[in-house]
This record gives structure tokens, sequence and C-alpha cells, in this order.
């Protein structure tokens, strides 16, 4: 998405004008209506600098002191510093724009938990939250809840639980939209959870899934490679290690729109490349 997590200024006016914003368009204090301060400010400033900027900081203080009450602007301030790795300041000025808008903003706040700050359990309460909110099924970022649930669980070492809301996710995009629109992270992260598991079999079922829906995914040829190894079939590992090099060398990796600012659960590295060519486990 433009911007990283930037709203459109198209889309913005829908939120605007179905209340999901600052719940109203009359003119504030400065005289300018929520839709003026984002002309002004977002439009016609920020959003057409580096973000990363002091100057973007500036206008959106300008924008904020215009409306303090407009929750889009503390997401738009928070943005930056997640980009950067200041996770703590941004989730201060993240959680202003939950407390004033918790159903446009909580389930933000929990991608950006589990994907940047990594507080997992943190993450799993706001997507908890964001299911009352915004409903069971929902999506942000392109995955759905159950999607970023499961990840976290994943990274708390909960492999069962992980499955279990990665298999949620997958189900719910096959009786929605087919077979052919399950996400290949989806089915990924489902198969690192079966070889954590040490449930090799299944692992690679996975793993062959991911790769028909992403078919040079070096990471998933990496580590289905593992479970090939693992389960004594080494030729066939020793091949595709050696493809998933090759396809790694090329940039098919995980390209989730933030990764690359952010390193993704498990992304493949040369580094793990050539300690399995040692190990081959």
């Amino acid at each position: 998405m433009k911007r990283g997590a930037r709203l459109s200024f198209s889309v913005y006016l829908f939120f605007l004008f179905t209340g999901c914003t600052s719940g109203q368009n009359e003119k504030t204090v400065s005289g300018l209506t929520d839709e003026q301060i984002v002309k002004r400010y977002l439009e016609n400033g920020a959003w057409k600098l580096r973000y990363f900027s002091s100057d973007y900081q500036i206008y959106l203080d300008s924008a904020i002191a215009a409306n303090p009450k407009f929750a889009y602007l503390y997401q738009q301030k928070s943005m930056p510093y997640f980009k950067q790795g200041k996770y703590e300041v941004g989730l201060r000025i993240l959680d202003k724009a939950v407390e004033l808008d918790p159903k446009s903003h909580i389930d933000y706040r929990a991608f950006i938990k589990c994907i940047f700050a990594k507080t997992y359990e943190n993450a799993i309460k706001d997507f908890e939250v964001s299911k009352k909110v915004k409903g069971e099924n929902g999506f942000v970022m392109d995955h759905s809840y159950n999607f970023y649930i499961g990840l976290c669980h994943l990274q708390l070492g909960e492999y069962k639980k992980a499955v279990n809301f990665l298999e949620q996710s997958i189900d719910y995009t096959r009786m929605r939209n087919g077979e052919d629109w399950i996400h290949f992270l989806d089915v990924f992260y489902a198969g690192i959870a079966c070889q954590e598991m040490g449930m090799d079999a299944k692992a690679i079922s996975y793993f062959d899934k991911s790769l028909k829906l992403y078919p040079n995914f070096s990471d998933a040829e990496y580590y289905k490679a593992i479970s090939l190894f693992r389960t004594s079939q080494a030729e066939k590992a020793e091949e595709l290690l050696n493809h998933s090099e090759v396809d790694f060398k090329k940039g098919y990796t995980i390209n989730e729109a933030n990764a690359v600012y952010e390193f993704y659960p498990y992304q493949l590295k040369q580094f793990y490349i050539d300690m399995l060519r040692l190990t081959k486990r």
C-alpha cells in the first residue's frame, strides 16, 4: 500500500462520512473540517515528504492541533516510528488513535504488535478485541485476524494453536473464494508449525501447497528441504536446497509490503542455507 499503512485520500473520505474516524465533518475550533485538515496538512504536506523527515512530524502535529480528537491523525503520526524500529514511541501515539476510535484502529495496532513490536500475547489480545468490534473473520493489512493470531502462537512456541488458527484462516478463504485464493503464507506457516512438532510429512504437504501458489518461493523450498532430509530423502533435499538458493538470490522470498522494514518470522537468510548444507537436518 502506498505510504505503508496510509489510507488513500478517497478511502479516508469514505471512513470520514461513514463515521469511522472522528465521527463528524463539522468545523473544529481551527475553523477547518476534518476533510480540510487532511487536504492541507497531509495531502498537500506530509504525504509529499519522506516520512522519516522531521517535517513530516511537524505537519502531523499541526493537523492534530487543528483537531486533537481526529484519531486518524495519530495513526499517521505513529506509522514512521514503527518503520524506524521506534516501537514504544509509535505505540504511545497509536494508543491515542485507538482510545479515540477503537473500531477503526484496534486491528492496525494488533498488526503492529505482531509484525513490528513482536509483543505476541498483547497482539493476540488486540485481535480478540478486533473480532468483537469488527467481526470474527476480519482482515487487516491483506491478511485475516486468524492468520496473525496463528503467527503469534507460532512465535510463542504454541504450535498446535498456531495450526488451528491458520487452518481457520485457510478454511474461511477456501469457503469464501475458493482454493486458488488461499494465501501462500497461511499454508507456509502451517507447514512451519507442523515441522516444529516433528510432523514432517504433513509439513511437506503444506509446503507443496505454498509452492503451488508461489512456485519460486525460496523459503518454502528451504523448509521443505529440511523435512526431506529428516525423512531420509537426501537426494531430493539437496536438489531442492540448490533451487532454494537460486530463487533466494533472485529475490523470491516473503514479499509482504512491510518486509522491507521488518524481518518476518522464519524468513530465509543465506546463513540458513549454508548451515543446512553442513548439518543436513
